[in-house]
């Protein structure tokens, strides 16, 4: 079995979902893995990792606007917000999204849906670096 580790930085701007899945993509290819696992893994707590429709640009501003609305950024109601009001809001929108995701490759591609694509959603209020770590396993 084959074992491939990259990391990727990804730099974020404020609260939007950026589209990874070409990267990944072509990754997964270049790794001339047949048939395996693509594992994604992400190096913080306040950004996550989504699978999510592509093809609309609505559906991503949709969930933006949902997650202000569940999630606030009152600095009155959290404890933690040493590093401003829009600190503990993305900690608890990292929470409830993911940090790592697997998806099956079948002959060297990411065996996604037909609307499915990969984001990295920024949960803080400015750009940062992220760090995404990818594993691909398989023959």
């Amino acid at each position: 079995m084959k074992t491939i580790n990259l990391n990727l930085n990804i730099n974020t701007k404020p609260k939007c979902l950026i589209d990874i899945t070409y990267e990944i993509s072509q990754q997964v290819e270049n790794s001339k893995v047949q048939n395996g696992l693509c594992s994604l893994f992400i190096q913080h707590t306040s950004a996550s990792l989504i699978i999510q429709e592509n093809a609309d640009p609505s559906v991503l501003r949709d969930i933006e606007s949902f997650f202000k609305r569940l999630v606030t950024e009152d600095e009155n109601l959290y404890e933690h917000n040493s590093e401003g009001p829009d600190d503990m809001p993305a900690h608890i929108r990292s929470l409830l999204t993911n940090t790592s995701l697997s998806i099956p490759i079948i002959n060297s591609k990411l065996e996604l849906g037909t609307w499915q694509g990969l984001y990295l959603y920024e949960h803080r209020n400015r750009g940062y670096s992220r760090k995404v770590i990818v594993n691909i396993m398989g023959e």
